[in-house]
């Protein structure tokens, strides 16, 4: 009996030890690319602000500093699609952060590094592993509802993320619980970052550090390695974002059906030449004419002061617009409903870009025939999504594109009166100076596609 005990403890020793090297030429075969190499900051630099990095045995540490702002270590590669892994730990009084798909561009904000950060925060909200939009939406992702998360941050001890960024996916988990579960589409590519947060003038927050170690990404056969999420997506498409909805936005557009458009010389939304497919609002090519099939939509309502943002995707050579200001009672015959506009064109292929009674003035993102948009707007290709943003407050008007503003100028001012005056909207008396007006997509014959749209109004001017 005895002899048999020991055979039986022997063959079960045997199992758990072939377990463990099982396990761990597992782990082996992951192809793991350390991102913190040769005891240096070799393929990283710093972006922002004057904090200081340092790394010593594979932990690197970044110290505030007084009256700067953010501070990022960003790697020198970018990177898309991507499963990454990195420990940190963190003073429990600095807010901190690990940027994704971030970008620093001279256009934006004169380099400001902007881009989806997982946050890092050790304070009573303990949002650890939410997802911000650096820079220029904010939160996308908060854990208000997920507790479970909340509660797996572990205060000045090291800590462990994991992060799955593919296609418009991403989702993160802290010490190992789903944390964060995202689809969006805003950026494809950019560095990882390691943020200092900014300090100001706080002399008690003067030296604190976080740290880091054990980065490390995956690039390749991502589909190998991905972790299912119990939580439910966050969706940002045709939704409103958590800042955004705090700041009064609304949808213009639910994603789904025609509800607040119709047509601009019809009562009803157009039978024939838009669709509505996978959330986007297109309007079908059919020749290139201006408002000759589906015609142009409008809102159900009018707007005075306002915000508007609309993204928007051209197909090659194609045309289109976003009016403002319209009312369709004006020109009733062939041809587009009359009112300012916010150009969208296919700059190089179309012949309009080289028209105008003003130099430049039917280039994209261009007040249409009358104002030309800097000819250094960041548009993206053709076949990728663009953000229109356009701000009309007390005739003060602004076009934005992605981010960054392109020309302004005054309704009703005399240079504006000028421009009217030497342009193709001079036979139309009081052109752009209504009060309010409906807000136009155009259907200039050429397939377009429409989506986000969304509206601000000042509650001082409500609509």
């Amino acid at each position: 009996m005895k002899v048999f005990k020991s055979s039986s403890l022997f063959l079960v020793a045997l199992l758990i030890m072939g377990n463990m090297y099982s396990c761990k030429e597992e782990k082996q075969e992951i192809p793991w690319v350390n991102l913190i190499q040769n005891e240096s900051l070799e393929g990283w630099n710093i972006k922002g602000g004057n904090a200081t990095y340092e790394v010593e045995e594979g932990v690197i540490t970044g110290t505030t500093a007084a009256n700067t702002p953010n501070t990022f270590l960003t790697t020198n590669k970018m990177y898309g699609d991507f499963i990454f892994e990195i420990d940190f730990k963190v003073d429990s009084t600095m807010n901190s952060g690990i940027q994704i798909r971030s970008n620093s561009l001279p256009y934006y904000q004169n380099g400001r590094v902007h881009g989806y950060q997982v946050e890092i925060d050790p304070s009573k909200r303990a949002w650890s592993g939410g997802i911000y939009d650096e820079g220029r939406r904010k939160w996308l992702n908060t854990l208000e509802n997920n507790s479970e998360a909340q509660k797996a941050f572990k205060q000045n001890e090291w800590n462990h993320y994991r992060v799955e960024a593919i296609a418009d996916t991403i989702k993160t988990w802290i010490n190992g619980v789903p944390a964060s579960y995202l689809i969006d589409d805003k950026t494809a590519s950019g560095f990882i970052g390691l943020q200092v947060h900014s300090i100001g003038k706080n002399k008690e927050k003067l030296g604190k550090q976080v740290m880091w170690k054990n980065a490390k990404i995956l690039t390749e056969n991502l589909e190998k390695y991905t972790t299912k999420s119990p939580l439910e997506p966050v969706i940002t498409k045709n939704n409103l974002t958590v800042n955004e909805k705090k700041s009064g936005w609304k949808m213009l557009w639910d994603g789904k059906s025609t509800n607040g458009w119709r047509g601009a010389k019809l009562d009803r939304f157009p039978e024939s030449g838009w669709v509505i497919e996978n959330g986007e609002l297109i309007v079908l090519a059919s020749g290139g004419a201006e408002s000759a099939a589906g015609g142009d939509i409008v809102t159900t309502d009018d707007y005075s002061n306002f915000e508007l943002q609309v993204d928007f995707k051209l197909t090659p050579g194609a045309n289109s617009g976003i009016k403002y200001y319209v009312d369709t009672e004006i020109n009733k015959g062939p041809g587009s409903s009359i009112g300012l506009e916010y150009q969208i064109l296919d700059d190089a292929l179309h012949p309009d870009a080289k028209l105008g009674s003003h130099e430049g003035s039917r280039t994209v993102c261009s007040l249409y025939d009358l104002i030309q948009a800097d000819p250094n707007k960041p548009i993206n290709a053709i076949g990728e999504w663009n953000t229109a943003h356009i701000v009309s407050i007390d005739n003060h008007v602004e076009h934005w594109i992605n981010g960054v503003k392109v020309l302004e100028y005054e309704r009703g001012s005399d240079d504006f009166n000028k421009l009217v005056s030497e342009s193709k909207y001079d036979k139309w008396p009081n052109f752009g100076l209504l009060e309010k007006g409906q807000i136009l997509l155009q259907d200039h014959g050429d397939k377009v596609s429409f989506r986000n749209i969304k509206i601000r109004v000042p509650k001082k001017n409500n609509k």
